[in-house]
């Protein structure tokens, strides 16, 4: 691709681009559970991460020119220096593996960064806005356009063909990115839960599961009732944001067998810690409330007592130590797509 011969504007425009496009396509992965969506979006992030990566020679030149001319800095070299850490811990978790340094590994680096950067991008483009011109949209900047979108492209089928050829662990990475972790052993599974939520104790004896019905019916089940129903059994995976996976064998009871099926609304589904899901009323005869998995009783850090399984939504929604759930009139997508506690 031919690069202006004085890097400027252009440049400036087309990173913005690239990071509202890696952003937005982020945190979409986060939430997208399906193989085909995951896939596509997946890969979408990646070839927009290596445009920036792309674009770094000339975006040098600029920042350079810029600093010749004297001025404040400070912004635009924290964002630079942020992205940069955002930018190697993601290629490192897509290009090597899951791995960990200090009990943190490179998504969770990978994704902070990303998240301190926004208010350092905002403010750097404030600082130094670039208007729109007519002759953004010419011929020839959308051959450029393409020319770039060709080399990050290329530069991702690169990647992953390096790493399958040496048989790194990226090459056996979920359609979401994620690496299997302990199948079959649920002991090796991986303790996480969301970042305001800890491991609660809870009380077997005392513990009382609270359903409310459609019809505005309640029933109040102990642990043992929950035992004593719980004979069905489904194998799922449980995709972790964290960047895992794993499959298991669940048993307990499905929430069509306490709850019904509502014919509208939504099912919301409560933790202990107050973390709250609402899913589709349609969705109930697919959601299972687990006891056991691998045929041993859940472990505190797993969901214990109860945790919900919901086979092809990503682990946010599989909410742990359930303590409540119930008809709400609602439509289920009247909630953040991310849980805010």
């Amino acid at each position: 691709m031919a690069a202006p011969r004085r890097p400027g504007r252009r440049t400036n425009l087309a990173l913005l681009v690239l990071l509202v496009g890696s952003f937005v396509t982020g945190w979409v992965a986060f939430g997208v559970g399906g193989p085909s969506w995951s896939r596509a979006v997946t890969v979408a992030h990646g070839i927009l991460g290596l445009g920036i990566l792309v674009l770094a020679p000339w975006k040098t030149v600029i920042v350079r020119r810029g600093l010749r001319t004297g001025g404040t800095h400070a912004i635009g070299v924290a964002f630079a220096v942020v992205l940069a850490v955002s930018l190697v811990a993601g290629i490192a978790h897509a290009g090597i593996g899951r791995f960990e340094v200090a009990g943190v590994n490179a998504l969770a680096v990978h994704v902070a960064a990303a998240v301190i950067a926004v208010p350092l991008a905002a403010a750097h483009v404030i600082r130094r806005r670039q208007r729109p011109r007519r002759t953004d949209l010419s011929r020839r900047t959308l051959l450029r356009t393409a020319g770039l979108a060709a080399v990050a492209a290329l530069a991702y089928a690169v990647q992953a063909s390096v790493t399958s050829l040496a048989g790194f662990p990226a090459a056996r990475r979920r359609e979401t990115g994620s690496y299997e972790v302990g199948s079959g052993d649920p002991t090796s599974m991986p303790v996480t839960q969301w970042f305001t939520d800890g491991v609660p104790g809870v009380d077997l004896a005392a513990y009382r599961l609270e359903v409310t019905r459609a019809d505005g019916s309640a029933l109040r089940l102990s642990y043992g009732d929950l035992l004593a129903m719980g004979d069905a059994v489904q194998s799922a995976v449980l995709d972790c944001t964290g960047g895992w996976w794993t499959e298991q064998s669940w048993r307990g009871v499905r929430i069509d067998t306490v709850l019904g099926v509502p014919r509208q609304g939504s099912i919301a589904v409560r933790s202990v810690t107050g973390y709250t899901m609402h899913f589709p009323a349609e969705a109930a005869p697919g959601l299972l409330l687990a006891t056991h998995v691998g045929g041993k009783p859940l472990l505190p850090g797993h969901g214990s007592p109860v945790r919900l399984v919901a086979p092809g939504r990503r682990g946010f929604w599989w909410v742990k130590w359930v303590d409540q759930i119930r008809v709400d009139a609602r439509p289920w997508w009247l909630q953040p797509p991310f849980p805010l506690q």
